[in-house]
């Protein structure tokens, strides 16, 4: 199998939803030129990431799976026959969603997958949270490939990947809306190599409030046969500049390599990992705006 190619689209957003969508058909078009499987968008592309205290401004800002912005994506995916993972606000009552929805290269939507680890401490307390992690196999022009979704935050709790892997992911879309630096790319890092799972990161360029692009994909190879030691992980590691930045996953050399490297699952110890799902919460970990 070739490798699957994933484009970063790091952007900047507009002033508008409609402007917004006309640049996001522009590099999604670029992306596809470039020879890519699947276009990545960061997170909630439909209104630039913008959250409000105002309850209904959301609402007014939130779109549909039947809207104008979410059917664009769906039509220029087949179009293009071309994957395309688009974010936006989705209405839900009785709060929004961050969402993500992959079209397929025939404009099927096969996966969509909303934010559960909100950020309950900021203003993501004004949408609603996910309530599952789902997998789904991606039918690409170079065969298939099993994706799934975790979005910014979800990054620093290792369950969400560890769930999509044991669902059989191989490779991780993770739309993204934060300043990128070591530790976050540590996480993303730590994800790959623990799960042995491709994951590929489109953050907003810099010049969107509290975002520095730095979009960045892992293969979580990290022993080569025929290769002293251990090696990195990181495919590619964008700048702060707009751009479209492609992550290419080696699909077949991953799939060996799940067969016969240690990570994963073979020697995992489920049954002593009953504390993981208790829901009991301890000094010094209360926080009053836990939901």
């Amino acid at each position: 199998m070739e490798n699957i190619n994933v484009a970063l689209l790091q952007m900047t957003p507009c002033q508008s939803q409609i402007e917004n969508m006309a640049k996001g058909e522009i590099f999604c078009r670029k992306a596809k030129n470039a020879g890519c499987d699947i276009a990545l968008f960061p997170e909630m592309w439909n209104c630039g990431y913008q959250i409000f205290p105002d309850v209904q401004k959301n609402m007014e800002n939130s779109v549909s799976d039947g809207s104008a912005f979410v059917n664009k994506f769906k039509e220029l995916a087949h179009e293009l026959n071309m994957a395309i993972a688009v974010t936006y606000m989705e209405s839900h009552d009785p709060l929004p969603r961050n969402t993500v929805s992959v079209f397929d290269r025939r404009g099927v939507q096969i996966l969509k997958y909303s934010k559960v680890h909100t950020c309950d401490f900021d203003v993501e307390r004004y949408l609603t949270p996910g309530d599952d992690f789902s997998v789904s196999e991606l039918d690409t022009e170079k065969g298939k490939v099993k994706i799934g979704a975790m979005i910014c935050y979800d990054r620093e709790f290792p369950e969400s990947a560890r769930i999509l892997m044991l669902k059989g992911a191989e490779i991780i879309l993770v739309p993204n809306a934060c300043p990128m630096e070591i530790n976050r790319l540590s996480q993303l890092r730590a994800r790959a190599f623990e799960n042995m799972v491709g994951i590929a990161t489109a953050n907003y360029a810099y010049g969107q409030t509290d975002c520095n692009g730095h979009s960045s994909a892992f293969d979580g190879i990290a022993y080569r046969e025929n290769e002293a030691g251990s090696r990195d992980t990181l495919i590619i590691e964008a700048g702060e500049s707009e751009g479209i930045y492609i992550a290419s996953f080696p699909i077949d050399e991953l799939r060996s390599y799940r067969y016969n490297e240690v990570h994963g699952n073979a020697y995992r110890k489920p049954k002593l990992y009953s504390e993981l799902i208790s829901e009991k919460v301890s000094p010094p970990f209360i926080r009053p705006d836990r939901r």
